[in-house]
Formats: C-alpha cells, structure tokens, sequence
C-alpha cells in the first residue's frame, strides 16, 4: 500500500511551524529538512522542505510563497482521552492564533486544528439518540470542549 502524507504550504515559516508542532507532540520529531539549490525556488541553502513526525504520522511543511493561505475547510484533528489533554492542546496549539467555538482553532500559522475528547464520539454513537444528540447540542455551545460537561449532557437526556 503506498503511503499518504499530508503536505502543508506555509509563506516562509516552514521551519518555524515545524518546530512548533514537534515541540507540542511529546512524540513529535523533525525528520529531514531539504534546502532550495541554485535551481530554486528559493534562495539557495534556504528551507524548501520540513519532513516531521507528530503521533506517528509524517507530515511536510513546504516554503512555497505567498498566495495559499490555510481555511477551515481542512483541519487536523487531535483525539484527547483526558480533560488534561484538552486542556493542554487547546492552550499550546492556540498560542498566537484564535480560539474557535466547537472544539476548533486556527494557529499562529493560520492552520485550523480540532481538539476533541474520545469521549465526545463514544457518546455521540449511542443507539439512544436523545442522550447523542443532547451532547451534540452541547458541543455546539462550547469553544473548548470539556469531556465532563459532555457527559453531564448526555446523563441529563
């Protein structure tokens, strides 16, 4: 089977997001970094390529100039199983960025992420669908997602 890496394009800031990424993931590591040669498109020795690893799955950030900027219409996900996860990947990874409602943000880099408790999709596959639409209702009033008011929702229902 041929492997699937997400590649991301970032204005310059390759290396930077990189770093910042492996410096979150307890796991995360930079794995090879490819400079621009004399036949470019940057100047020569300058970052092209950042191969890094976060939760065990490869990543390229690329320097490819100005003009693809990130939206919401892809995210990269981070599955938490403790309110200390969640709390701990908001924060970090919406350092210098924004805080979005439902468990998004986007990053400094302007890359959105969803931060989200196992739990949530544990519950919201309940065959009783009150009790799963009820923590549906209440994931859409949160920003940060917190497993223990998921939870209570469902309970309540």
């Amino acid at each position: 089977m041929k492997d699937v890496t997400t590649f991301l394009w970032f204005d310059g800031k390759a290396m930077d997001a990189a770093e910042h990424y492996t410096s979150i993931f307890e796991d995360g590591k930079i794995l090879e970094v490819t400079e621009n040669g004399s036949a470019g498109p940057g100047e020569p020795g300058s970052v092209l390529t950042v191969d890094f690893e976060l939760a065990g799955r490869r990543y390229i950030a690329l320097n490819g100039g100005s003009g693809n900027a990130f939206n919401t219409s892809v995210s990269l996900m981070v599955h938490c199983d403790t309110a200390e996860e969640v709390d701990y990947f908001w924060e970090r990874l919406s350092e210098g960025g924004e805080k979005g409602p439902c468990g998004w943000l986007k990053d400094k880099f302007g890359l959105s992420w969803q931060v989200t408790p196992t739990l949530m999709f544990e519950l919201q596959k309940d065959p009783n669908q009150v009790k799963a639409q009820a923590v549906v209702a209440a994931m859409l009033r949160m920003g940060k997602l917190d497993p223990a008011e998921l939870q209570a929702a469902f309970d309540a229902a």
